[in-house]
């Protein structure tokens, strides 16, 4: 069990200041801002903490300022509305005295309903997959030191890429189908807690979504000449699952324009099932020279 692990899971164990407000930090990794991930699931963790007896079903938010990693971000809930069905809680993240994102959360309570669903993709089960400590000894020479140090990073969320060679040196800076896949779960044994393995999936739903949109074009998150930055995220949870055990993020970029692109993934069970959707709008800009 690796310590960003350990660090994730109290990180998530929020600290109550007040009724509807509470206190996160960031773990100490050398992060110029915070991870937009770790902002989502602690605001969810908060909005969780308002209501009784129901599950979050989706989650809308945006990212307004970046987080500063050296201080505490302040969450405070407001309890929009409690009916006999559903709850609605909106999530602000406060640092230095502005807003620096914001969240709608809705929660129901458990019913029964008409069911269909995607068909999960046929791809490699991830033992067949080489795991972290494989690629980092298969990195090149030549490939860049971005993506050498995001695979080189210990993380709380083991992942296996379902196929890395737009990372080989003879593809990279090619541009090739806006789509990437990855088996992702915890880096440990998570306590039974539902609530606990829906912020952890919101925390690893923000990993490597964005990048999809830059595939096309033959860059990644770790070009330096890009700014790339989450602006808006959403998240539906369908059903019941545990994130320390293997799920399947396929993602894809439908459409990038006007220095935005559009990411969207779908998350499946390790027997096929969805478990959660999710869409996100991100700032990809050249820098300026």
């Amino acid at each position: 069990m690796s310590n960003s692990f350990q660090d994730l899971l109290t990180i998530l164990d929020l600290e109550r200041i007040e009724k509807n407000i509470f206190r996160g930090v960031s773990p100490d990794v050398g992060w110029q801002r915070v991870f937009g991930g770790l902002v989502i699931s602690q605001a969810l963790v908060a909005a969780c903490r308002t209501v009784d007896k129901r599950s979050p079903h989706s989650l809308h938010c945006y990212f307004i300022l970046p987080g500063d990693p050296s201080v505490p971000i302040l969450y405070e809930v407001e309890r929009v509305r409690d009916g006999a069905s559903f709850s609605t809680r909106r999530c602000i993240a406060v640092q230095h005295g502005r807003t620096i994102f914001a969240l709608s959360a809705s929660f129901q309570i458990e019913e029964p309903g008409l069911e269909h669903s995607l068909q999960m993709p046929l791809v490699p089960p991830p033992e067949d997959l080489p795991d972290i400590e494989s690629i980092k000894g298969a990195l090149g020479p030549h490939v860049p030191e971005g993506v050498r140090k995001y695979f080189e990073r210990e993380r709380p969320i083991e992942l296996r890429p379902v196929d890395m060679s737009r990372f080989a040196p003879e593809n990279y800076g090619k541009p090739h189908p806006a789509r990437q896949r990855f088996w992702m779960r915890a880096a440990g044994r998570l306590p039974d807690d539902p609530g606990l393995h829906q912020a952890v999936l919101a925390y690893l739903s923000d990993m490597t979504l964005l990048d999809t949109a830059l595939v096309a074009h033959g860059r990644s998150v770790f070009d330096g000449s890009m700014q790339v930055a989450s602006l808006d995220h959403a998240l539906w949870f369908h059903r019941p699952f545990r994130a320390d055990e293997w799920m399947l993020y396929d993602q894809e970029s439908p459409n990038a324009n006007g220095a935005r692109g559009l990411c969207r993934g779908s998350l499946y069970s390790r027997a096929g099932a969805l478990i959660a959707s999710v869409m996100q709008e991100g700032l990809i800009r050249h820098k300026a020279p």
